[in-house]
């Protein structure tokens, strides 16, 4: 089936759901702002909004987006895509924002530290100013990275955190924890409805292959035959979510009442160890790769797991698809890329 097919068929799967609503999408079509439209999770956010009737704009400054990401979707005439930067003001009529603008991957954000605290700080000062004008409801894309190098394990919404102020992750942990103020402020002072979500380390189909977070950075290694690499021993954890559950829970978020603010923590509370991840990978795409170790990045977290018993009980969300099935959906996205010619991808 193609593109089109599947937002034709998660359309049908929405409007014949039960009384209860289990997608968590509203019905009465909206017009919505996904800023990081053409990014790995906008673009899945896009499409599932798509599918749900309503009209989506897709901003994107396209520094980390790929536009190959959402060319299916142009196809759907309720679609539209702005290049902007949300550093700079912007004005359009919009019901809902989705903010996922931000570089979310160490290599990517540490690239301009100071461009990422604007996306971060001015990019959500500019969009909150658009909400409080347009009174739409707006939601933040926050962080596991609040929490820094935790203390407290697993983590929950209550926990403040431990973070360095001034390391080389302190532009993204430090801008996110500036935007949740940001929007408390405006909830308060001004009215706006706000929804803040913290996001787990997610995976999946549209990541890109020099994102430089652990599964992308495993799998590409695995197919393309070359070592695995290990920062430190191997055995820091992570609670690994797979991108359909995420956008679940994103959406759900969105559509719940106005008195739920958040934050609430989404992501997959499995742990596991960098070096089981690891090894799930090698046998998962039948690689000869080989494990080496390298020095562990400075402020790299020990452990990372949700407790996501604020979802569960608030959102009725948990998520549903296991490591191993998402990681073959993702093995099978990175083959397919990855044998494709350059100037086909280069073309999109």
């Amino acid at each position: 089936m193609n593109y089109l097919g599947k937002i034709r068929a998660r359309s049908v799967q929405t409007s014949a759901g039960d009384a209860n609503n289990p997608s968590g999408i509203s019905r009465a079509p909206k017009r919505v702002l996904v800023t990081g439209g053409a990014g790995f999770l906008g673009s899945h956010l896009c499409e599932t909004l798509l599918a749900a009737g309503h009209q989506v704009i897709c901003l994107d400054n396209f520094s980390t987006g790929m536009r190959r990401n959402i060319v299916h979707l142009k196809r759907v005439d309720r679609f539209n895509v702005v290049a902007h930067d949300i550093v700079q003001p912007l004005n359009l009529e919009v019901d809902e924002i989705y903010n996922l603008a931000c570089p979310a991957s160490p290599p990517h954000y540490q690239a301009d530290p100071i461009h990422t605290t604007k996306t971060c700080v001015l990019g959500s000062l500019n969009l909150l100013e658009l909400a409080a004008r347009t009174g739409a409801r707006i939601l933040q894309a926050s962080t596991s990275e609040v929490y820094g190098d935790p203390n407290v394990h697993p983590q929950v919404e209550s926990y403040w955190g431990n973070v360095n102020s001034f390391g080389p992750r302190s532009c993204y942990d430090e801008g996110k924890r500036c935007a949740e103020t940001l929007f408390f402020d405006f909830h308060k002072t001004h009215g706006v409805e706000i929804k803040i979500i913290r996001i787990f380390n997610t995976y999946g189909p549209r990541m890109r292959p020099d994102d430089g977070r652990v599964v992308s950075n495993f799998i590409v290694q695995a197919l393309t035959g070359q070592d695995i690499t290990i920062y430190g021993d191997g055995s820091q954890t992570r609670s690994f979510c797979f991108v359909d559950d995420l956008i679940g829970g994103m959406v759900r978020m969105m559509a719940s009442p106005s008195s739920l603010t958040g934050p609430v923590n989404l992501g997959n509370p499995g742990e596991f160890t960098i070096r089981e991840l690891a090894e799930q990978v090698i046998g998962l795409t039948g690689s000869r790769s080989q494990i080496i170790h390298r020095a562990l990045p400075v402020d790299d977290p020990r452990q990372r797991r949700p407790d996501i018993s604020l979802a569960i009980q608030e959102l009725d969300w948990r998520p549903k698809i296991d490591l191993s099935s998402g990681l073959r959906q993702t093995i099978d996205y990175f083959d397919g890329l990855l044998t494709r010619p350059a100037r086909e991808l280069e073309a999109v």
